[in-house]
């Protein structure tokens, strides 16, 4: 302990100047701070005494100073402990600390009135003279306040006055709660980055409204004047009235005019509690510029199906599948399966999840789920509740080029954990497709379709003949911010090596959402699906990549085609300019979000997809690609092919029509 309050009490030298730096002084133990507020009282009472002896002549004598202070230092000493005024670390003293200490102080002084009341009852005198005993609470509650908000204010000052420290002078983009909270947070962070200068707000505000002790202006369209007039070179993003357009235009207005942007959390959603908020602060990145809102989900619903239960994560290394598996993690379940073929990457997850979730009961499995074989030994060892099947090939053109491998992971791969789910008896399977199924113009498409096909026809076709069959359900959803080989990791890295930014075509567009988004549709899909479902996002209006890369140019400070080219490539083999989410003949039907969607497509036939699926795995297992590709257009005579060397063969489809 002694060690302790060495440790507590240490300066730290500058080595470039030898000066004291205060801020690094360690907190003070809880013993230590006891010990001072226990002097702070004894002060407080020796000064009373002083006080009462000039007055007054007249006092109790049935005890003498000596006994009086004793009795009065333990009857506080009673209250610390019973408020734990001494528990907090002084220097973020707050208006609780203040209230702690009001409340022990002053039923220290009830207490004693009450032992004096009880003494004069029992033996007819008093011991305390009621005014000592109010000047007594006054001045032990000035003592032990002065000494927190000495500390305090004492911190601050050093904490701002650091001559090595250079501030960022910023003025925060709001002024709710949420805006004032992250202000306050960044104010006591330690080291501190950021200087609050002002607050910029829609709302309209007198003009000489303060907040903090610093001023509230309105916005307007020429927001960097006015950041510019605070002596400002940056701002905050953290009020969330603001639309995605106008976070952008904001966004636009302030890197033209060499203002750093940053955005801030909105604290209601935040969820690390082991980190501050104020290190939440970052760079404003791409995916905070999404063209529509952020979609929310209640959490609450999913812990029937979850908690308790044993889950297998197919693909659960992958960027999907490990959100998949963090967010499963929160609920608790009785066990779960990661499984992957992918070794590096699991053995990367594994050691998250160890770190993590340290309670968590899990198993990492190493696996293709092409091995029927040994998928079947799991499900046999293995009570699995719930399937999150997110194992797939996905890169469009490598799938055009290695049509087989598509067909043995995205076909072959979800018919064999189908297959075993039924066969064991699993509750629920959620299989995680993709909107390149609709219409598909290339292979990767055309497999995740075919899939879907089997599981929705499985679905329908063991309804039939069993009372509580295995529900299948599908989640459809467009391109996923920062996932692994997408554009916005591409473009971040063709940034920072200094371009060209790569574009197939200048009117490419895509539907895009966050990774946790994704995720959140597969979980919330699971617990709503009733069986043979396609769930789509209302994704808002889709994104044109040309316009995405000149909005990531500009938020890493460079200006599109002066310091970063903009190289156009042509597009790949199977890719087209658009995706969709829907084909024209599917209907939608609403569910109890607004956001979320199903799909309803035509019911095909269980025996004549299983029949043609074979087929396909059969083609696939003689690796020729032409035969490969026929076979999936016959299951799926939608499937056009687009820029790739397979149009000949929808050529020969017309010319034998």
């Amino acid at each position: 302990m002694a060690n302790r309050f060495k440790n507590a009490l240490k300066f730290s030298l500058n080595r470039e100047d030898s000066s004291l730096d205060l801020r690094n002084i360690k907190y003070l133990p809880r013993w230590a701070v006891l010990l001072i507020d226990i002097s702070l009282v004894l002060i407080s009472s020796i000064l009373t005494v002083l006080i009462i002896v000039d007055l007054t002549p007249n006092y109790y004598t049935i005890l003498d100073f000596p006994a009086k202070i004793l009795i009065g230092v333990l009857v506080h000493v009673f209250y610390f402990f019973i408020f734990k005024t001494y528990a907090g670390i002084i220097r973020y003293s707050s208006n609780i600390d203040a209230l702690k200490l009001l409340l022990a102080t002053t039923c220290a002084f009830l207490t004693l009135i009450l032992i004096n009341y009880v003494t004069f009852f029992i033996i007819g005198e008093k011991i305390y003279l009621i005014g000592g005993l109010l000047i007594n609470l006054w001045i032990a509650f000035s003592l032990l306040f002065m000494f927190r908000l000495g500390v305090k204010q004492v911190y601050e000052f050093f904490k701002l006055a650091h001559k090595n420290e250079v501030l960022v002078r910023a003025v925060i983009l709001g002024a709710d709660a949420n805006a004032i909270s992250i202000a306050g947070a960044l104010d006591i962070e330690h080291p501190k980055r950021f200087k609050i200068v002002g607050f910029l707000t829609k709302k309209k505000h007198h003009k000489s409204i303060r907040i903090l002790d610093k001023p509230v202006i309105n916005y307007k369209d020429t927001l960097h004047k006015q950041v510019k007039a605070l002596n400002a070179s940056a701002i905050i993003l953290s009020e969330n009235d603001f639309t995605s357009e106008e976070k952008f235009a904001i966004v636009e207005n302030c890197l033209e005019n060499d203002i750093k942007v940053y955005n801030a959390p909105i604290v209601s959603y935040y969820e690390d509690e082991e980190k501050p908020i104020a290190q939440q602060v970052k760079t404003l990145q791409i995916e905070d510029l999404l063209e529509r809102e952020p979609i929310k989900l209640d959490k609450e619903n999913k812990a029937a199906q979850l908690t308790g239960k044993t889950i297998l994560v197919t693909g659960a290394a992958g960027s999907i599948g490990s959100e998949i598996v963090r967010q499963v993690a929160y609920y608790n379940p009785k066990k779960l399966l990661l499984l992957d073929q992918a070794e590096t990457p699991l053995h990367n997850l594994q050691l998250e999840v160890e770190s993590k979730f340290p309670g968590l009961n899990y198993k990492a499995i190493i696996c293709d789920v092409g091995n029927q074989r040994r998928l079947e030994l799991m499900f046999q060892n293995q009570n699995v509740d719930v399937v999150y099947h997110a194992a797939a090939y996905k890169h469009v053109p490598l799938m055009e080029g290695n049509p087989h491998e598509a067909v043995f992971v995205n076909i072959n791969g979800t018919k064999n954990l189908a297959d075993l789910a039924v066969k064991y008896n699993v509750g629920h399977f959620v299989m995680v497709s993709t909107d390149k199924a609709v219409n598909p113009s290339n292979v990767m498409g055309a497999s995740k379709r075919a899939a879907e096909l089997y599981v929705q026809s499985l679905f329908h076709q063991q309804s039939l003949i069993k009372d509580n069959p295995t529900k299948f359900i599908t989640t459809r959803f467009g391109n996923v911010l920062g996932s692994n080989g997408s554009v916005v990791p591409l473009f971040r890295k063709q940034i920072e090596k200094g371009g060209p930014i790569t574009i197939t075509h200048p009117d490419i567009i895509r539907y895009f959402m966050t990774i946790p988004e994704a995720c959140q549709l597969v979980l919330e899909a699971g617990t709503m699906g009733k069986g043979g479902e396609i769930f789509v996002f209302d994704m808002g209006e889709p994104v044109k990549i040309m316009d995405l890369a000149i909005k990531m140019i500009k938020l890493a400070g460079y200006i599109p085609n002066k310091h970063i080219k903009i190289k156009i490539t042509g597009l790949r083999p199977g890719e087209k300019l658009y995706e969709e989410l829907l084909t024209k003949e599917s209907k939608t039907l609403p569910t109890h979000h607004k956001k979320i969607m199903i799909g309803v497509d035509k019911m095909r036939d269980y025996e004549e997809v299983n029949q043609k699926i074979t087929t396909i795995i059969k083609s696939a297992n003689k690796l020729k690609n032409d035969i490969v590709v026929a076979e999936l257009k016959n299951l799926i005579p939608e499937f056009i092919s687009n820029n790739s060397t397979y149009e000949k063969l929808d050529k020969i489809s017309e010319n034998a029509e």
